[in-house]
C-alpha cells in the first residue's frame, strides 16, 4: 500500500478536505478558500461523512479544470487511486470535469464554485491573503448551481442577463444585468461577501450597483459602456428520453487489453447479475454517466485500474470527455445505482439495526413533455463544513457590548441569545502550526450596531494575533468566519466540550439586561453528521414538534424530554444535556406516549412533523428538494444541491420537496401561472414513473409561500416564518453596508 503524509490525516473525521495537484505532490487548500478552483490545475477532494450508524463514509473525487495537463490529470486520478487504497476501498470515487460537477460534488459549495483563471504552472498559489493586487471580472451564472467563471476585464465579456463581479482586491464591485432576476442578485451578492470574508477576512468593501448606473470605478478600469447583448440561457440540458435506458458490462483486463461483454442490455437489471468475483461497467452514457461497480473478490489490480477502464470504455463508445464517472465498491452503492437495478437487496452491514432490505430506487422519469433529466441525479445530501480538529483547543468569548467586546462568563459558553452577537476566539494545531479561528456569531434580533461592531472587533483581534496583509510563514493562520443564527458550523458546534450549542430564541446574557423569561420553553435538539447537537428554542406549540428529534419542554409544573421516534442517540444526549445546562430534571416521553398535561402545555395537540418512515429509511430516502421553472420557454426541474435551507426556496419559482411519504408542491408568490399548474402534473408523473413501484396514491401536498403547514416546515431546521417579511436580497445588501 503507498502512503502519503496528507493520506494520514484524510477521512479521520466528518468533514471536507481538498487537495491540489503540485509538481506532481498533493498539497492542501486552505479550508477557507474551498469552493475556488484554477482551471489549468487538477485537485482532490474528500469528504467524510459520519452515518447514524457511527460509521464513516467516503465520497472521493478528481476535478479536472479546462486547461489542466495530461500528467496533472494523471497525478489526481492516481492519488486517488492510492488514497482508495488507503482508506480499505470504501469510498465512492468519482471524476468530475469543470462544468459538469456530480450533484454530490456541487452539494458541498452552496455558496457557489470560483472558476479562476491560470493554475500552478503559471504560478498561481492558494494563499490566505487579507489584501492582495488583484483585478479580475467573475461572470455569475445559476440559480440552484452558482459557477463564478473568471472572464476577461472587458465590456466585451459583460451581458444584460447575468450579474459580474469587479474583484478589484480592497475593493470588490457587484453589477448586475438589467435582465437578470431578484434570485440570481442574492446569489450573486453572497458569493460577494463570500469573497470578502473569506479570502479577504473582512478587509475588502463591497458595492452593488444596476446596470445604467456604473459607479465611477468600474468605468475608469472598463472604459465607457457600449450597447450589451442579452445573456445566453443556462446550460442546455440533456434530453429527458436519453434517461430511459442503461445497459450492463462484465469488465475484463486478464488479457493486457480490456475486455468487456455485454450481460443486459435492458434496465431494470436482476441485482444477481453482478458477481463479486469481477468488475462491471453501467452504461448511462448517453445521459452523461457511466458506473463502475468493483466486486469484493474481484482481480486486485483490476479494482485498481476501474477509472482507466472507465476511461477506455467511455472513448470505446465515443461518448464526450466530461462524461461523469462514479466507481463503487461492493456493498458500497449509492442510490443513484441500485435505481437500475430491480429489487435491490442490501446485506445487513450494521448490527442491531434490524434492517435487511428496504426498498431504495429513486423514481425515474421517461420522456415527458418537459426536460425533467436532472431530476432524480443525486445523491444523499453531503457534509457542509469540515472539522478541523475535534473542538477541544483552547477558546475564549466575548459578546458585543456596543462598541466593545466583554468577557463571557466560561460557566456559560456554548449558549448563545438571539439578541446578542459574539466573537469566539479557538486556537488550534495542524500540522505543527499554531493556528486561530475568529467566529463572529450575529443573533438575528442583535442591533445592526452590535453586528457591524462584531465585524470590526474581529478585525482588529485578527490584526493583533498578526494576521497582516499577506500570510507570512511561521506567523499562525487566521481565519475569522461569520455565523449567522441558525447557520452554525459543524466545528462551532463541537466546541463546549460535549454539551450542545444552546441558542436562546432572544433576549440577551449581558448584565442586568436579560428579558424574563417565558414560563413555557421549547426546545429542539438535533445532532450533525460529526454527532454534535445544537439546542435551538422555539415557540412552545405542538405543531413544532418533530419526530426526527429530541425536545426539552420546560413547565412551571415540571419538564419533559420527548424523543422522537427517528431521534438518534446523540441528539438523547444532547438533550440530556441541555437539561443540566437549564438546571432542570426532565421526566422523558417517548413519541406517541405523551400525557394531557404534556399537550396542555403546548397549548393543545395539533398536527406536526411525523412520519414512520423516519425509523429506518432516513438514509435510503433522504428528502430532496426541486426548483421547477418555465423561463426559458421549456419545463426544467432541477435539484437543489446539498443540505436544505430556507433560503433555497426561490420565490420566482415553483419547488417539490419530496419526503417519499409525501410529495409537496411550494408555490413561491411571484412564480408563473403555467409553472404552478405544470408542476403538480409533474409531480404526479414524478410518482408514477417510480421503478420501486410506489405507491401512486403519494399524497400530493400544494402549498402556497406563507402559508407552510408544520409537515413542510419541519423539514428544515428552524423555520422561520418571518423570513419573507423583508425582502431577502434587500437583506443581504444591508448585510454588505456593515
Amino acid at each position: 500500500m503507498v502512503s502519503h503524509p496528507e493520506f494520514e490525516r484524510a477521512g479521520k473525521q466528518p468533514g471536507l478536505q481538498v487537495w491540489r495537484i503540485e509538481k506532481f505532490d498533493l498539497v492542501a487548500v486552505p479550508e477557507n478558500l474551498y469552493g475556488g478552483f484554477y482551471t489549468g490545475d487538477a485537485y482532490v477532494i474528500l469528504n467524510t461523512i459520519k452515518q447514524r450508524s457511527g460509521n464513516l463514509q467516503y465520497d472521493l473525487h478528481f476535478w479536472l479544470g479546462d486547461h489542466c495537463t495530461q500528467d496533472e490529470s494523471g497525478s489526481a486520478a492516481i492519488f486517488t487511486v492510492q488514497m482508495d487504497d488507503y482508506l480499505g476501498g470504501k469510498p465512492i470515487q468519482y471524476r468530475e470535469v469543470q462544468g459538469f460537477e456530480s450533484k454530490t460534488f456541487l452539494g458541498y459549495f452552496k455558496k457557489g464554485l470560483q472558476y479562476m483563471k491560470g493554475g500552478v504552472a503559471s504560478g498561481f498559489k492558494h494563499v490566505v491573503t487579507n489584501e492582495v493586487v488583484v483585478q479580475r471580472v467573475l461572470q455569475v451564472k445559476g440559480r440552484r448551481v452558482v459557477r463564478a467563471t473568471e472572464v476577461p476585464v472587458s465590456w466585451d465579456s459583460f451581458n444584460t442577463g447575468d450579474c459580474f463581479i469587479l474583484d478589484l482586491g480592497n475593493e470588490i464591485y457587484q453589477w448586475c444585468g438589467s435582465k437578470s432576476n431578484r434570485f440570481e442578485k442574492l446569489k450573486s451578492t453572497q458569493l460577494a461577501k463570500a469573497i470578502r470574508d473569506n479570502e479577504r477576512s473582512g478587509r475588502a468593501r463591497v458595492y452593488v450597483c444596476d446596470e445604467g448606473v456604473e459607479r465611477e470605478k468600474i468605468l475608469e478600469v472598463l472604459g465607457e459602456k457600449p450597447d450589451l447583448p442579452e445573456g445566453a440561457g443556462d446550460d442546455l440540458k440533456a434530453d429527458a428520453s436519453n434517461r430511459k435506458l442503461a445497459k450492463l458490462y462484465k469488465v475484463s483486463d486478464a488479457s493486457g487489453s480490456m475486455t468487456m461483454a455485454l450481460v443486459a442490455d435492458e434496465n431494470p437489471f436482476s441485482q444477481s447479475a453482478l458477481e463479486s468475483t469481477d468488475c462491471f461497467i453501467l452504461d448511462h452514457g448517453s445521459n452523461g454517466k457511466i458506473f463502475v461497480w468493483k466486486g469484493k473478490d474481484a482481480n486486485v489490480e483490476e479494482r485498481k485500474a476501474a477509472m482507466k477502464a472507465a476511461d477506455e470504455f467511455i472513448k470505446k463508445m465515443g461518448y464526450p470527455k466530461q462524461t461523469q464517472v462514479q466507481i463503487l465498491p461492493e456493498m458500497g452503492e449509492t442510490p443513484l445505482f441500485k435505481q437500475f437495478f430491480k429489487n435491490w437487496r442490501d446485506v445487513d452491514q450494521t448490527d442491531g439495526m434490524g434492517v435487511a432490505y428496504v426498498s431504495n430506487h429513486i423514481a425515474k422519469i421517461e420522456k415527458v413533455p418537459f426536460d425533467a433529466s436532472t431530476l432524480h441525479d443525486s445523491p444523499a445530501m453531503a457534509a457542509q463544513h469540515g472539522m478541523i480538529d475535534d473542538g477541544r483547543g483552547d477558546k475564549q468569548i466575548w459578546r458585543i457590548e456596543g462598541a466593545d467586546k466583554v468577557p463571557v462568563d466560561p460557566s456559560t459558553h456554548g449558549q448563545f441569545y438571539g439578541g446578542d452577537s459574539y466573537i469566539i476566539l479557538y486556537n488550534y494545531r495542524h500540522g505543527g502550526r499554531q493556528g486561530h479561528i475568529i467566529y463572529i456569531w450575529q443573533g438575528v434580533d442583535s442591533t445592526q450596531d452590535e453586528i457591524g461592531a462584531s465585524a470590526i472587533l474581529a478585525a482588529q483581534l485578527d490584526d493583533e494575533l498578526g494576521g497582516g496583509p499577506v500570510q507570512v510563514a511561521g506567523v499562525p493562520i487566521t481565519t475569522q468566519v461569520r455565523v449567522v443564527q441558525g447557520k452554525e458550523p459543524a466545528h462551532l458546534m463541537s466546541l463546549f466540550g460535549g454539551k450542545p450549542m444552546v441558542v436562546y430564541k432572544g433576549g440577551t446574557s449581558r448584565e442586568g439586561g436579560q428579558s424574563a423569561l417565558a414560563e413555557t420553553r421549547l426546545f429542539q435538539v438535533r445532532s450533525n453528521s460529526a454527532g454534535c447537537t445544537r439546542a435551538v428554542e422555539v415557540d412552545a406549540v405542538s405543531s413544532n414538534l418533530n419526530s426526527n428529534d429530541a425536545f426539552i419542554l420546560v413547565t412551571p409544573a415540571g419538564s419533559f424530554m420527548w424523543v422522537g421516534v427517528g431521534a438518534s442517540d446523540s441528539e438523547k444526549q444532547g438533550a440530556q444535556g441541555l437539561c443540566d445546562i437549564l438546571g432542570v430534571s426532565a421526566s422523558e416521553i417517548t413519541e406517541g406516549g405523551e400525557s394531557d398535561d404534556f399537550w396542555a402545555a403546548l397549548g393543545g395537540k395539533a398536527a406536526y412533523r411525523t412520519s414512520t418512515r423516519l425509523k429506518d429509511k432516513m438514509d435510503v430516502h433522504p428528502p430532496r428538494l426541486f426548483a421547477c421553472s418555465n423561463k426559458t420557454g421549456r419545463f426544467i426541474i432541477e435539484e437543489v444541491p446539498g443540505e436544505m435551507t430556507q433560503e433555497d426556496l426561490a420565490t420566482d419559482d415553483v419547488m417539490i420537496l419530496d419526503t417519499w411519504d409525501q410529495v409537496f408542491v411550494w408555490v413561491g408568490n411571484e412564480a408563473q401561472e403555467e409553472e404552478k399548474t405544470e408542476a403538480v402534473a409533474s409531480a404526479a408523473r414524478y410518482i408514477e414513473t417510480d421503478p420501486a413501484k410506489r405507491d401512486p396514491r403519494t399524497p400530493i401536498v400544494k402549498i402556497k409561500q406563507g402559508s407552510e403547514p408544520p409537515t413542510f416546515t419541519g423539514w428544515f431546521l428552524g423555520w422561520d416564518h418571518d423570513y419573507w417579511s423583508s425582502d431577502p436580497l434587500e437583506r443581504a445588501m444591508a448585510e454588505l453596508e456593515l
